[in-house]
């Protein structure tokens, strides 16, 4: 369940990063949380 979120994070985090640098900083809030939840997975 929080792989498949993340990787629906991370997904939205390339598509916005790639089409709307408009809202930037909350792009990288998904990519950060997207990698939080990676890092929960392993531990």
């Amino acid at each position: 369940m929080l792989t498949t979120i993340a990787i629906i994070l991370l997904i939205l985090w390339a598509v916005g990063f790639i089409g709307f640098h408009v809202v930037g900083w909350f792009i990288h809030i998904l990519l950060v949380v997207a990698i939080v939840l990676f890092i929960i997975r392993l531990l």
